[in-house]
Protein backbone atom coordinates (compact mmCIF):
# COMPACT_ATOMS: atom_id res chain seq x y z
CA UNK A 1 0.00 0.00 0.00
CA UNK A 2 0.88 3.82 0.07
CA UNK A 3 1.01 5.49 3.31
CA UNK A 4 -1.75 7.87 4.19
CA UNK A 5 -3.25 10.59 6.70
CA UNK A 6 -3.83 9.00 9.86
CA UNK A 7 -7.48 9.31 10.69
CA UNK A 8 -10.76 7.58 11.93
CA UNK A 9 -13.17 7.51 9.14
CA UNK A 10 -15.29 4.21 10.86
CA UNK A 11 -19.13 3.36 11.63
CA UNK A 12 -19.21 4.38 15.49
CA UNK A 13 -19.92 8.54 16.09
CA UNK A 14 -19.96 8.40 19.73
CA UNK A 15 -18.46 11.66 21.38
CA UNK A 16 -16.76 9.79 23.42
CA UNK A 17 -15.08 7.19 20.73
CA UNK A 18 -14.31 10.16 18.37
CA UNK A 19 -12.48 12.30 21.50
CA UNK A 20 -10.17 8.63 21.72
CA UNK A 21 -9.54 8.63 18.28
CA UNK A 22 -8.13 11.90 18.06
CA UNK A 23 -5.82 11.44 21.40
CA UNK A 24 -4.73 8.81 19.71
CA UNK A 25 -4.00 10.44 15.89
CA UNK A 26 -2.52 13.27 18.28
CA UNK A 27 -3.47 17.05 17.79
CA UNK A 28 -3.48 19.14 15.70
CA UNK A 29 -6.52 17.08 13.75
CA UNK A 30 -8.97 18.47 11.62
CA UNK A 31 -12.64 17.25 12.08
CA UNK A 32 -14.77 16.90 8.88
CA UNK A 33 -17.98 16.28 8.01
CA UNK A 34 -18.12 12.83 5.86
CA UNK A 35 -20.95 14.29 3.50
CA UNK A 36 -19.34 17.80 3.40
CA UNK A 37 -17.65 19.52 0.97
CA UNK A 38 -16.96 23.57 0.31
CA UNK A 39 -15.50 24.00 3.82
CA UNK A 40 -18.53 23.42 5.45
CA UNK A 41 -18.61 21.21 8.67
CA UNK A 42 -14.88 21.49 9.15
CA UNK A 43 -12.50 22.61 12.06
CA UNK A 44 -9.04 21.83 13.04
CA UNK A 45 -8.76 21.29 16.45
CA UNK A 46 -5.43 22.41 18.41
CA UNK A 47 -5.51 19.95 21.59
CA UNK A 48 -8.68 17.62 23.28
CA UNK A 49 -9.74 20.50 25.73
CA UNK A 50 -11.66 22.10 22.58
CA UNK A 51 -12.43 18.73 20.87
CA UNK A 52 -16.04 18.69 22.20
CA UNK A 53 -16.78 22.53 21.35
CA UNK A 54 -14.97 21.56 17.82
CA UNK A 55 -17.48 18.48 17.18
CA UNK A 56 -20.88 20.30 18.79
CA UNK A 57 -19.95 22.77 16.02
CA UNK A 58 -18.96 20.59 13.16
CA UNK A 59 -22.11 18.46 13.57
CA UNK A 60 -24.46 21.51 14.13
CA UNK A 61 -23.02 22.94 10.20
CA UNK A 62 -22.83 19.53 8.73
CA UNK A 63 -26.23 18.01 10.19
CA UNK A 64 -28.06 21.71 8.17
CA UNK A 65 -25.70 21.99 4.87
CA UNK A 66 -25.84 17.83 4.29
CA UNK A 67 -28.64 16.52 6.63
CA UNK A 68 -26.03 14.04 7.89
CA UNK A 69 -23.96 14.92 11.06
CA UNK A 70 -21.50 11.73 10.48
CA UNK A 71 -17.98 13.03 11.06
CA UNK A 72 -14.09 11.73 10.32
CA UNK A 73 -10.69 12.86 11.96
CA UNK A 74 -7.63 13.42 10.17
CA UNK A 75 -3.98 14.34 11.48
CA UNK A 76 -3.69 18.33 10.09
CA UNK A 77 -0.32 18.77 8.70
CA UNK A 78 0.02 22.66 9.43
CA UNK A 79 2.46 23.29 6.80
CA UNK A 80 2.78 20.29 4.25
CA UNK A 81 4.54 20.45 1.08
CA UNK A 82 2.82 19.40 -2.42
CA UNK A 83 5.29 16.96 -3.40
CA UNK A 84 4.15 15.43 -7.38
CA UNK A 85 5.97 12.64 -8.61
CA UNK A 86 5.46 11.59 -12.66
CA UNK A 87 4.65 7.58 -13.27
CA UNK A 88 5.17 5.30 -16.28
CA UNK A 89 3.70 1.84 -16.54
CA UNK A 90 3.05 -0.65 -19.16
CA UNK A 91 0.50 -3.11 -19.46
CA UNK A 92 3.45 -5.96 -18.42
CA UNK A 93 3.31 -5.00 -14.66
CA UNK A 94 6.37 -2.64 -15.47
CA UNK A 95 6.21 0.96 -13.75
CA UNK A 96 8.92 3.32 -13.09
CA UNK A 97 8.97 7.39 -11.55
CA UNK A 98 10.79 10.05 -13.28
CA UNK A 99 11.32 12.30 -10.73
CA UNK A 100 9.08 14.20 -8.26
CA UNK A 101 8.31 18.66 -8.54
CA UNK A 102 7.38 20.49 -5.66
CA UNK A 103 4.05 22.28 -6.21
CA UNK A 104 3.45 23.89 -2.71
CA UNK A 105 3.17 27.36 -4.37
CA UNK A 106 -0.59 28.30 -4.45
CA UNK A 107 -3.02 30.88 -4.79
CA UNK A 108 -6.46 29.68 -4.16
CA UNK A 109 -5.36 25.83 -4.41
CA UNK A 110 -3.93 26.37 -7.79
CA UNK A 111 -0.34 25.64 -8.60
CA UNK A 112 1.80 29.03 -9.35
CA UNK A 113 5.10 27.82 -9.74
CA UNK A 114 6.18 24.28 -9.41
CA UNK A 115 10.13 23.52 -9.12
CA UNK A 116 11.93 20.20 -10.27
CA UNK A 117 13.40 18.57 -9.16
CA UNK A 118 11.82 19.22 -5.73
CA UNK A 119 14.04 21.21 -3.21
CA UNK A 120 15.53 19.98 0.34
CA UNK A 121 14.52 16.36 -0.51
CA UNK A 122 17.34 13.51 0.51
CA UNK A 123 18.31 10.97 -1.80
CA UNK A 124 16.38 8.22 0.57
CA UNK A 125 13.34 10.53 0.77
CA UNK A 126 13.04 11.03 -3.43
CA UNK A 127 13.10 7.32 -3.94
CA UNK A 128 10.65 6.11 -1.14
CA UNK A 129 8.17 8.71 -2.62
CA UNK A 130 9.30 7.38 -6.05
CA UNK A 131 8.39 3.28 -4.84
CA UNK A 132 5.29 4.54 -3.67
CA UNK A 133 3.75 6.15 -6.36
CA UNK A 134 4.95 3.30 -8.62
CA UNK A 135 3.15 1.01 -5.97
CA UNK A 136 -0.20 2.72 -6.27
CA UNK A 137 0.05 3.09 -9.76
CA UNK A 138 0.88 -0.76 -10.31
CA UNK A 139 -2.03 -1.98 -7.37
CA UNK A 140 -4.75 -0.21 -9.50
CA UNK A 141 -3.88 -1.77 -12.48
CA UNK A 142 -2.78 1.75 -14.25
CA UNK A 143 -1.10 1.79 -17.31
CA UNK A 144 0.43 4.97 -19.44
CA UNK A 145 1.57 8.44 -17.59
CA UNK A 146 0.52 9.73 -14.59
CA UNK A 147 0.89 12.08 -11.52
CA UNK A 148 1.05 10.82 -7.94
CA UNK A 149 0.57 13.57 -5.35
CA UNK A 150 1.80 13.47 -2.18
CA UNK A 151 1.27 15.64 1.03
CA UNK A 152 5.13 15.89 2.98
CA UNK A 153 4.54 16.34 6.42
CA UNK A 154 7.31 19.63 6.98
CA UNK A 155 6.86 20.25 10.64
CA UNK A 156 9.36 19.61 12.69
CA UNK A 157 10.35 15.99 14.06
CA UNK A 158 8.40 13.94 11.22
CA UNK A 159 11.39 12.93 9.17
CA UNK A 160 9.84 13.13 6.33
CA UNK A 161 6.65 11.66 6.51
CA UNK A 162 4.44 11.83 3.20
CA UNK A 163 0.80 10.53 2.30
CA UNK A 164 -1.33 9.66 -0.43
CA UNK A 165 -3.31 12.69 -1.72
CA UNK A 166 -4.49 11.58 -5.55
CA UNK A 167 -3.09 10.51 -8.58
CA UNK A 168 -4.15 12.03 -11.89
CA UNK A 169 -4.01 10.01 -15.00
Amino acid sequence: GVPLVPGYHGDDQGDALLRSEADKIGYPVMLKASAGGGGKGMRVVESGEGFQAALDGCRRESKAAFGDDRMLIEKYLVQPRHVEVQVFCDRYGNGVYLFERDCSVQRRHQKVIEEAPAPGMTTELRAAMGDAAVRAAREIGYVGAGTVEFLLDSSPGQDGAFYFMEMNT
